[in-house]
């Protein structure tokens, strides 16, 4: 078993382990640590905890010591310098005439690298760039380039739901959405229903999957043949995944007529996952649109 602590640097950001040695940390106190990146200022979301060898990646960087007020000072310095920082880069980007938009600026605490988040269509060469911010801000100079889902995560905003976003609340890492995911939940494949402000699909999507996978096996499948328990034969036209319900088209003589019945009224086969060559054409719209969410690429926001 190996003690460790668990470190956040930003807002919903990664969490990463240190060796707390011999200091007692408390949950929402700052630390001071040492990472790939340099000296960092840290939060503590993890108190001391024991956790098993093979969960850690050896070896450990200790925690340096616990903040200080002075140190909660020059991080708060730290946060006021970001923002002249993001204005003289964003002055310099027209200057260059450089198609990039840039997303955020970010001083290590030990002030030895300022990072630049940009976002663009393609590959930038900033180059003449940097050689300018390294003259004005004489220190090390890193231009980053992120994906949209990272550029939602960092300015934040409001869903859809009226919530504020859950990737700059409380999503530390991007979990991987499908459209069938959407398909599963009888949701519209229309993307600008089911697409976040960021243009991906929602990460919500993730979030009830496995309830919706659970409840639609014990369902019928759309046009599927039922006996009900009245004992009337007829054909599945819809159903109502959270209910448990199912509207069921019975012809009797000339008429045909739809009733509901919940689940457990009926007979059926076991439902068998969707038959990929069913409906080839409905196959190449998931795969298409599927292409777009792998087109982005994974989070680069945390790659220290």
């Amino acid at each position: 078993m190996t003690k460790v602590i668990g470190v956040r640097f930003r807002t919903a950001g990664k969490v990463y382990y240190f060796d707390p040695k011999d200091i007692e940390m408390k949950k929402g106190e700052h630390v001071i640590v040492e990472t790939a990146r340099g000296v960092e200022y840290g939060t503590v979301v993890m108190p001391t905890t024991e956790m098993e060898d093979s969960e850690v990646t050896q070896p450990l960087k200790p925690v340096i010591r616990k903040a200080t007020e002075d140190d909660s000072e020059k991080e708060k310095r730290n946060r006021e310098k970001e923002r002249e920082a993001f204005k003289i880069c964003k002055e310099k980007i027209v200057k260059h005439g450089l198609e990039m938009k840039l997303i955020d600026a970010e001083y290590t605490f030990d002030n030895n690298k300022v990072l630049f988040y940009f976002t663009a269509d393609g590959r930038v060469d900033f180059r003449e760039l940097v050689k300018d911010l390294a003259s004005v801000f004489r220190t090390r100079i890193e231009l980053r380039q992120i994906g949209v889902r990272d550029e939602t995560k960092i300015l934040g905003g409001i869903g859809f739901c009226g919530r504020p976003l859950c990737c700059h609340t409380y999503l530390s890492d991007f979990a991987p959405v499908s459209i069938k995911m959407a398909k599963e939940q009888n949701l519209s494949l229309n993307p600008t229903k089911i697409s976040g402000i960021c243009g991906r699909l929602m990460c919500c999507l993730k979030n009830e999957e496995e309830t919706y996978e659970e409840l639609n096996r014990k369902l019928p499948n759309t046009g599927d043949t039922v006996t009900t328990d009245d004992g009337y034969k007829g054909e599945v036209a819809s159903v109502n995944v959270l209910r448990q319900l199912v509207k069921v088209v019975i012809e009797e003589g000339d008429e045909k007529e739809i009733k509901e019945y919940k689940v457990s009224q009926l007979k059926f086969k076991s439902r068998h996952r969707r038959d990929k060559n069913k409906d080839k054409a409905e196959e190449e719209e998931l795969k298409a649109l599927e292409q777009l969410e792998k087109s982005d690429g994974k989070s680069k926001l945390d790659d220290d």
